[in-house]
């Protein structure tokens, strides 16, 4: 037992492995059961042995347990660095002291070894974060909570990655803080990347376009908005104004009010302030102050603010300056157990301090280091530090650099901590790839009275909505547009009505309004001479646009082109881009290739491309007669004729004596019984249902035919016809013939990139003069055989042409309209003024003040033939000849009875089958029974006998 006793001690005097703890097992006991003899050993009983083995095993459950608490140290030490006076500082602290006693007090967690918890103020300064963080590499500081400061971070972050000791802050939110860089960083609350893309949806789900911010000019304030700008591109929105304060607690008023002042006269009301506190409550107290709160503002802010509205209460004049702003806030699910220690904290602080995010946040971190060491532990890791020996060779600045040490097992410790996976009081703490929380949230509230209301959530997982994010979790993510909810907002000035977001800047500057000078068609845009002004169609209607807004546009009109040619309406397009011109006034096309680069307003005028052609008048001939239908149409129609003659007579040959006779009888019977079912004359009856049933449908055929001809040659006879070598532009694409546009025209690249003619074709033309000319010598003299152009300006020059025609459709549908720059709010106000103008006639009396027309150009006839074609009246013949193809199936089916069941015995023996069926179809049917009933006069009288005898006896008896 004493050598036991020394091992013991000796065990106790150093750390063991659970493998040293067996081999002290195995010793102990092998030792017991050698104090027995063997022949003793022999003789005891089995169970005896057993009772014996445990005795032995609870004997050295202390010693076990001593040895595995020796593997520990009694304490490890960790730092934290953060601002011990701010909101966040002091939240934070008292926060993470009361960690501590939560670890130290749970015998689940480090067992035996104690948390100590060493801080230090950075002050905010980077200078002071890193003598700080240079001071606990002095001692055995195995891991660094903080910095608070994104700017203290960055520079902390240096030294733990020199020096492997894990960083994890808990409220550094720079989102440049990248585990690429910083390998030894974790964040432990959310990156302002998810922030930033939170208040880029807010804004395009009101449907703002621009944006101004003003923010704190440091590692913090610049790369958020850095990300916020990235998050508005890919929504289409931009930030439009950005402006930088200085940082520091000494905020220069006057500063800040030429600073508002400049945005003020900015288009923007949508205004996000990403800033400290001592800096954002001067610029929302200046705000105030100018007027800027009132209705018509937007003012969105970061965390910052709700930090500090969770932490302390403000005084009401401070809340008055906020009423209206939309405030983020990180969000934390309502738990049982967060209830429990906000009831606990409220105990602590007497009410005096608020419980904010990032206080949850720092005490959810302590127990992430506190389970993450536990783990190192377990997993056999010692708490050594090697010299760092890069600096040792500089002896002449006296600083105290050798007591600088890394941390051997600090990479262990590191993947313990990324492994963690636990739920907190901020919620389920879980690092993602990028080692930053799992599924991040915002709260959204608005700042109402003496307090906030919550108007929605924003999640990573579906956007915005009025369900709480931990509700979405269980159902598949949807970000859909239709998807996105948010309760009513109470916005600056007291309105729930959602703010248009911009105004004209009121800096002086008038908008650039491009206007082209044209050489041709000045009805619609001209400059007027000796002046600065434009008249015209597009120009009224611009003017009488602006007027309708409920707020004033300064602008001037500037012109584009020299006035000899018309210009290229690509090009001038293009200046928009360039932002040589704010906008276009004009007869603009709203093209495809257009619309990528610009914005247009609601269509003002209908347009499209049509084909102007010459044409000649056709008179009415001898033979006018034949052109109701076409040739084909004529023969189908003969045809049918004789074919439902054919089927009426088979039908009715044996059945009815008038459809009997000699080959040459019953031939001319057919013809005269076809033909004159034109004019509705036949005499012959039809004695059999089905005759009958074909006779009423090619009647009904007939009476449609006969219509459609007799209206088709009164259109003929009385009614001038047109004709024109070219049908429309398929006719036109056919041809190898010269065609003509307009210069400057989109119909250039239409022709030639969408219909395929070749550009050697095309004829560029300037002028209705022009045009004329070009029509009238045509393609054999140097002309152009038609002219393709947009429709209004066809319209204007057919009011003076009465020579010339369009011809075909009109073969493309589109629109003049202003242009502006992408996503510009005045295309939408504008499009809203037109159809204003629409809705009250306003816009048709522009049109025909500038645009009337004489009265050649209103018979704009569409030059096409009016000859009837069988393709108007395929269905009846289909349902006429369908009727007939039935009847003549059902009658052969019945001559087909006939022959097999009614085969008279006297027939010769060699007349076979189909003999036979010929015979019985050219077989005069015997009478029925009630037929020889009728001829006794059994049921009828005389009178009605004589009418049911054929017509030709009939007027035989008569005479």
């Amino acid at each position: 037992m004493n050598d036991i006793i020394l091992q013991t001690d000796s065990v106790e005097r150093e750390p063991h492995s659970h493998s040293q703890v067996l081999f002290v097992l195995i010793l102990t006991t092998k030792y017991h059961f050698s104090l027995f003899r063997p022949t003793d050993i022999i003789t005891l009983d089995m169970n005896f042995y057993y009772y014996w083995l445990w005795l032995v095993f609870l004997f050295m459950l202390p010693y076990l347990e001593q040895v595995y608490s020796n593997s520990r140290p009694s304490f490890v030490n960790i730092g934290a660095i953060f601002t011990f006076d701010s909101s966040i500082g002091k939240v934070a602290k008292l926060a993470m002291e009361q960690a501590v006693k939560d670890v130290n007090s749970n015998s689940s967690i480090l067992h035996s070894t104690q948390l100590v918890l060493h801080m230090q103020t950075s002050n905010c300064s980077g200078f002071d974060g890193m003598i700080q963080a240079l001071r606990f590499m002095e001692t055995d500081v195995i891991a660094i909570l903080g910095p608070q400061s994104s700017v203290v971070s960055h520079i902390v972050a240096h030294v733990a990655n020199e020096l492997r000791v894990p960083m994890l802050s808990f409220a550094a939110t720079d989102p440049t803080l990248s585990s690429l860089q910083f390998p030894f960083f974790v964040r432990t609350t959310l990156s302002d990347l998810y922030q930033m893309t939170a208040v880029a949806e807010i804004i395009d789900f009101y449907g703002w376009k621009e944006v101004i911010t003003i923010y704190v000019d440091d590692d913090y304030g610049r790369n958020g908005v850095s990300a916020l700008d990235d998050a508005l591109a890919e929504r289409r929105c931009r930030i439009s104004y950005k402006v930088g304060i200085k940082s520091g607690p000494d905020v220069d008023r006057g500063e800040i009010t030429n600073l508002l002042v400049n945005v003020a006269m900015m288009q923007s009301r949508i205004i996000v302030v990403h800033a400290h506190s001592n800096s954002g409550f001067m610029i929302f107290k200046v705000a105030h102050y100018l007027g800027m709160m009132q209705e018509g503002y937007v003012w969105i802010a970061t965390d910052w603010l709700s930090t500090v509205l969770d932490s302390t209460s403000l005084p009401l004049e401070t809340m008055d300056t906020l009423q209206g702003a939309l405030v983020l806030r990180q969000h934390t699910p309502d738990t049982d157990r967060k209830k429990m220690f906000t009831s606990k904290w409220n105990n602590l602080t007497g009410g005096s301090l608020g419980l904010n995010s990032y206080g949850l946040h720092a005490y959810d971190t302590v127990w992430l280091v506190a389970q993450a060491i536990d783990n190192f532990f377990s997993q056999g890791g010692v708490v050594s530090c090697t010299n760092y020996t890069s600096l040792h060779s500089d002896k002449a600045g006296g600083l105290n650099l050798d007591a600088m040490s890394i941390f051997d097992n600090g990479t262990l410790l590191l993947n313990n901590i990324l492994r963690s996976n636990f739920v907190g009081l901020s919620g389920p703490i879980k690092l993602d790839s990028e080692r930053s929380l799992f599924r991040p949230a915002y709260d959204i509230i608005n700042v109402v009275g003496n307090g906030v209301r919550r108007v929605g959530y924003w999640s990573n997982y579906s956007g915005l909505s009025i369900v709480s994010p931990e509700t979405l979790y269980a159902n598949p993510p949807n970000r859909s547009s239709a998807n996105q909810h948010l309760h009513t907002v109470i916005w600056p000035g007291e309105t729930t009505s959602r703010p248009r977001g911009w105004v004209f800047p009121n800096n002086g500057k008038q908008l650039r309004i491009g206007v082209p000078i044209r050489a041709s068609y000045r009805e619609f845009v001209s400059p007027v001479k000796g002046t600065d002004l434009f008249k015209g169609f597009c120009v009224d209607v611009f003017v009488a646009a602006v007027n309708l807004l409920p707020y004033a546009v300064p602008y001037r009109f500037v012109p584009f082109g020299d006035g000899h040619k018309n210009p290229s309406y690509t090009e001038f397009v293009n200046k928009i881009t360039t932002g040589y011109f704010d906008g276009a006034v004009g007869d603009i096309a709203i093209v495809t290739n257009r619309t990528r680069i610009v914005d247009f307003t609601q269509p003002y005028a209908a347009s499209g491309l049509v084909v102007v052609a010459p044409f000649k008048k056709i008179n009415s001939g001898g033979w006018s007669f034949l052109q109701p239908f076409t040739p084909f149409m004529w023969i189908v129609t003969a045809c049918f004729f004789f074919f439902v003659g054919i089927v009426v007579w088979i039908l009715e040959h044996r059945v009815n004596d008038e459809f009997r006779g000699s080959p040459k009888q019953q031939f001319v019977t057919i013809l005269w019984f076809s033909l004159s079912t034109l004019f509705f004359s036949h005499r012959e009856n039809t004695m059999s249902t089905l005759g009958r049933g074909v006779v009423l449908i090619w009647l009904f055929v007939v009476l449609i035919i006969n219509s459609s001809y007799t209206a088709s040659l009164t259109s003929i006879l009385t009614v001038q016809q047109l004709s024109s070598r070219i049908s429309g532009i398929e006719s036109l694409k056919a041809s190898d013939e010269p065609i003509g546009f307009q210069v400057g025209s989109f119909a250039e690249h239409y022709l030639t990139e969408d219909i395929g003619i070749s550009r050697s074709r095309l004829v560029p033309l300037g002028s209705p003069e022009e045009y004329a000319k070009a029509l009238q010598l045509g393609p054999n003299k140097g002309g152009v055989a038609a002219i393709v152009d947009e429709r209004p300006y066809v319209e204007i020059f057919l009011s003076t042409q009465c020579t010339f025609r369009i011809v075909g459709q009109e073969f493309t549908r589109s629109g003049w309209g202003f242009a502006f720059p992408r996503d510009s709010p005045l295309a939408v106000d504008l499009s809203t003024a037109i159809l204003q103008l629409s809705e009250t006639g306003d816009l048709q009396r522009i049109h025909d003040k500038w645009m009337t027309r004489s009265t050649c150009s209103l018979d704009n006839t569409e030059i096409e033939s009016d000859r009837l074609q069988l393709k108007s009246f395929w269905g009846l013949f289909i349902i006429c000849g369908a009727a007939c193809f039935i009847a003549l199936v059902i009658y052969f089916l019945q001559i087909m009875l006939l022959v097999r069941h009614s085969t008279p015995p006297e027939s010769p023996s060699n007349v076979g089958p189909l003999q036979r069926f010929l015979s019985l179809i050219d077989e005069k049917k015997g009478p029925s029974r009630s037929e020889r009933r009728k001829r006794n006069g059994d049921e009828i009288s005389p009178e009605d006998q004589l009418g049911r005898q054929p017509k030709r006896i009939q007027r035989v008896m008569a005479a």
